[in-house]
């Protein structure tokens, strides 16, 4: 078909199925000549194309390059591309530049919406989900082994977690309790109103922040305020390299970053619980009496008849639950960070995240179960 003698030494010449380059294959020779040749080659008419390289005088990294790349533009066409050479030194600068096949990026096309909902839910219960059975059983099994093993603790560590943790979070647990028990009182006692029902307030208050509100508040806030602080404080030790250091001094990272937490939460939350159900309450009493004409001494009467130790229980039952899922859940978020500081950032607020949703998810469960 002819030959291209345009600026640079690279030259090039089409006959039948084959394509010669002679001329030094280089990053500068590629610049000048680079889209006048594959401008060339995507006019070739035939389904085959081989490439002969023995006439070149040099090739580099960059040369191996384009041609990888006249065989991607060659691609959707459907023309096979084929390299060939008898020459010793342009066949080993092929082999040490070109990327193999295996590890080549490869093209497909965009998934259905099904196809999508089953990758997700493979990869979730291939990775992740066993990740978090395995880590929830690891924190298990040392949780009352440490118990009984004195030795292993660090001095002071317990307490400085339970003040964090619990000591520190009772005002925000506090307030938010008792202007939810406020509000879920004022909300209620406009529909009991308009049947003569005021005194079932007490009854509404009671159930609900004790069974429920009490402890899923709680928990939610806990979640927002120290889970986030656990996720972020394993992922930065694990950017920092700290956990590392840890493994390398035999020491397991679980056991000794994230179990003093556990049973600090293990300890605080229940008693969190209980003020906050006490919040609560207190919010729902001023209601019904500013608002229902339901004096104090009325409304500790009927509590009294309303609330059973069952419902106390189950609230104390479901923190200690929630507990549980919220340390865990920080921690597998800690240790799975990649990307550095922006990484430790990403998975924090998936580890709130991930905390509410499992707690929600308990409450329903437990929910379910209990009544």
């Amino acid at each position: 078909m002819g030959t291209s003698e345009t600026a640079g030494a690279l030259n090039f010449t089409i006959e039948h199925r084959s394509v010669f380059f002679s001329g030094k294959l280089t990053l500068d020779q590629v610049d000048r000549q680079g889209k006048y040749i594959l401008k060339e080659l995507r006019k070739f008419p035939r389904d085959s194309l081989t490439i002969n390289l023995d006439k070149l005088e040099g090739i580099d990294s960059s040369g191996v390059a384009f041609l990888e790349h006249i065989r991607r533009e060659l691609s959707p066409k459907r023309i096979d591309v084929h390299i060939e050479t008898g020459r010793e030194d342009i066949r080993n600068v092929l082999k040490t530049f070109t990327i193999p096949e295996a590890v080549m990026p490869l093209s497909h096309e965009p998934l259905g919406f099904f196809e999508r909902i089953g990758e997700n839910v493979y990869h979730f219960f291939k990775s992740n989900f066993r990740e978090y059975v395995f880590l929830m059983a690891d924190i298990f099994v040392w949780t009352f082994t440490d118990i009984f093993e004195k030795k292993q603790h660090r001095k002071g560590e317990f307490v400085n977690q339970a003040v964090l943790i619990g000591v520190n979070a009772i005002p925000i647990v506090g307030l938010i309790s008792f202007l939810i028990g406020l509000v879920l009182a004022l909300q209620s006692a406009a529909q009991l109103r308009q049947f003569g029902a005021n005194i079932f307030i007490v009854d509404l208050v009671v159930i609900a922040m004790t069974r429920e509100m009490g402890p899923l508040l709680t928990a939610i806030m806990i979640a927002g305020r120290s889970g986030s602080a656990i996720a972020s404080e394993v992922a930065t030790m694990k950017v920092t390299e700290e956990v590392d250091a840890l493994k390398t001094m035999a020491l397991n990272p679980v056991r000794f970053i994230v179990i003093p937490k556990m049973h600090a939460s293990i300890c605080t939350l229940p008693f969190l619980t209980i003020l906050a159900n006490l919040f609560g309450i207190v919010g729902g009493m001023v209601i019904a009496r500013f608002y229902l004409d339901i004096a104090f001494p009325v409304f500790f009467s009927r509590m009294v008849t309303v609330l059973f130790l069952k419902d106390l229980a189950t609230g104390i039952f479901k923190s200690l639950i929630f507990s549980g899922i919220i340390v865990q859940t920080g921690a597998f978020y800690g240790f799975r960070v990649t990307g550095g500081a922006e990484g430790v950032g990403r998975f924090t607020t998936s580890a709130v995240v991930t905390s509410i949703f499992l707690v929600i998810l308990a409450d329903s469960i437990i929910g379910l179960m209990f009544y």
